[in-house]
């Protein structure tokens, strides 16, 4: 388990195009409007890159070859951190970078092979196998189908963001509220 989560968190986990951002999209504003304050960390199976090479903030990063570059406005601030080539962060370490004492839950979208409670988004029309039958850490599974093969954790319909909600709620958040 994480021994850095101080709240509840739970990864919306699936192969690439199961839906896992579009679900993701419908219960955040639901969570939202229940007053929960939700956190979000994303893997990104690739390089990326938030900041432009036109802007000052990458040209001190990129030329200037600093390790940490914080950008801050008004509105918003963000924190990039360069870590090389080293392999792929676990959550345990970015889980602190999240001020976790002004929210209510961590969503996390990937981070499938990590332990920590999950919840499988799945299209039996991509042809993929179910992650829940191999995963212990799984406490649901959305589907846009009924599945018969799993009895062992709920399945929830993908196309009812206000069921997933409420899943969320019950399970994770529980009395908090």
């Amino acid at each position: 388990m994480l021994s850095t989560a101080e709240i509840p968190i739970l990864g919306f986990v699936g192969f690439s195009g199961a839906g896992k951002t579009t679900l993701l999209l419908k219960v955040l504003p639901l969570l939202k409007a229940r007053g929960i304050r939700v956190g979000m960390i994303k893997h990104a199976h690739h390089q990326f890159e938030i900041d432009h090479p036109e802007k000052d903030s990458y040209r001190l990063r990129k030329e200037g070859g600093v390790s940490q570059m914080l950008v801050a406005s008004r509105k918003r601030w963000v924190l990039m951190t360069e870590t090389g080539e080293f392999d792929e962060p676990c959550l345990d370490t970015l889980l602190p970078q999240l001020d976790q004492s002004i929210l209510d839950l961590i969503l996390v979208e990937g981070f499938k092979h990590e332990v920590f409670p999950k919840l499988e988004v799945h299209r039996p029309s991509l042809g993929r196998r179910l992650l829940c039958l191999e995963d212990e850490n799984i406490i649901a599974v959305a589907s846009d189908i009924t599945l018969d093969e799993i009895s062992h954790v709920p399945s929830l319909n993908m196309n009812e963001p206000e069921q997933i909600t409420q899943f969320i709620i019950d399970e994770l958040i529980g009395i908090r509220l």
